[in-house]
C-alpha cells in the first residue's frame, strides 16, 4: 500500500507567519523541498496561498518567509477604507483588495492550478449556491492561481467577494478553516488504496474566555466586538474527528495564541514578532514528530 503525504494548512490572516516559520524549519531538517515531499496540498484562505506557493510556485521555505514578510502584510492590508469613528458600523469591506491583487500577481503571474506539483485543493465558498467549493488542480486546472487566491481569502468584512468565472466566492474559513477532513476525503477519492499520512498546521487558538452573563445581552455588534468570527473559525471538531479516524498517521501543529493578538489583520511589528516566536515554539514542540511522520 503506497503512502500518500497530505499537507493541510488553516486560514488565519497574519498568523500565517507562524505556519511558514514552522514549515521553513521542517524543510531545512528534511533536506528536501516540501513540494517534492507532499503528494497533496490543501489550504484555506492564507493557508491556501501558502499551499499554492509550495505546490504551484514550488517555493522553498525561505521564499515562504519572504511571501509572508512584514512588507507583504503592509501591502495586502493596504490603508483601511474604514473610518475609525464608525468602527464596526461600516457599509463597505475594510480593504479594497488591490494590494492583495499586486502580491498575488507578483508571486504567481500566469500560473494556474493545473501547474501544481502533486495534487492541490483550495477551499472556498460559493455564496449563490450556498455551499463549500473546492477548487482543485485536477478538476479546475485552468483557474489562475491569482483567482483561486482571491476566492479562498475573500474574508467577509475584510475583503470584497471574489468573482471567478460566473461564480461569487468568499473565504473558505466560513465552512472549513481547518480543511484536514476535506483533504483526507479527496486523497481517499483519488487514491482509494493509499495509506494517508497527514501533517496539519493551524494558526493558533484564541482561548480567552468570553463573559457568559454579559453575552446574554449582546446583539450583532456585541458579538462582532467579541470575536464572533474567531468562534466560527476555531471549531476544533475537525481536529478531533481526524484524530479518531486517522490516529497515529496524523499530526496537528497548533497552540493557544499566548501573546499573539486574536485579530487577523494586526500587522504591527510586536505582534508579528510574537507570531514568529509561536511558529518557533511549534517547531520545538512538534518538529520531531513531524519528521518521524515524513521519514
Amino acid at each position: 500500500m503506497a503512502n500518500k503525504y497530505l499537507l493541510s494548512l488553516d486560514g488565519g490572516g497574519v498568523r500565517e507567519l507562524a505556519t511558514v516559520t514552522f514549515l521553513a524549519n521542517l524543510e531545512k531538517e528534511l533536506g528536501e523541498p516540501l513540494y517534492k515531499k507532499f503528494d497533496f496540498f490543501i489550504g484555506t484562505s492564507a493557508g491556501a496561498i501558502t499551499a499554492m506557493a509550495l505546490s504551484i510556485a514550488k517555493m522553498s521555505g525561505d521564499n515562504l518567509l519572504d511571501l509572508w514578510s512584514e512588507e507583504t502584510f503592509e501591502r495586502i492590508l493596504d490603508s483601511s477604507l474604514w473610518d475609525s469613528k464608525l468602527g464596526l458600523m461600516q457599509i463597505n469591506p475594510k480593504y479594497d483588495g488591490k494590494g492583495k491583487e499586486q502580491v498575488l500577481t507578483e508571486y504567481f503571474g500566469n500560473l494556474k492550478l493545473g501547474d501544481a506539483s502533486g495534487d492541490l485543493a483550495i477551499v472556498s465558498y460559493d455564496i449563490e449556491e450556498r455551499k463549500p467549493l473546492l477548487l482543485t488542480s485536477y478538476g479546475n486546472g485552468n483557474i489562475s492561481a491569482i483567482d483561486a487566491g482571491h476566492a479562498s481569502s475573500a474574508a467577509p468584512i475584510y475583503y470584497p467577494t471574489a468573482r471567478v468565472g460566473n461564480r461569487y466566492l468568499i473565504d473558505g474559513g466560513i465552512v472549513a478553516n481547518n480543511p484536514v477532513l476535506h483533504g483526507y476525503a479527496e486523497v481517499k477519492k483519488l487514491y482509494p488504496n493509499s495509506h494517508v499520512k497527514i501533517l496539519s498546521v493551524g494558526t493558533g487558538l484564541n482561548k480567552r474566555p468570553l463573559k457568559g452573563k454579559a453575552s446574554q445581552k449582546w446583539g450583532l455588534i456585541g458579538w462582532l466586538m467579541h470575536d464572533l468570527f474567531g468562534l466560527m473559525l476555531e471549531s476544533s471538531l475537525d481536529h478531533e474527528i481526524a484524530t479518531e479516524i486517522i490516529g497515529k498517521d496524523y499530526i496537528r501543529v497548533n497552540s493557544p495564541l499566548g501573546k499573539v493578538n486574536r485579530r487577523l489583520d494586526d500587522n504591527n511589528k510586536r505582534n508579528l514578532n510574537n507570531i514568529r516566536k509561536m511558529g518557533e515554539a511549534w517547531w520545538q514542540e512538534f518538529g520531531d514528530s513531524a519528521l518521524d511522520l515524513l521519514n
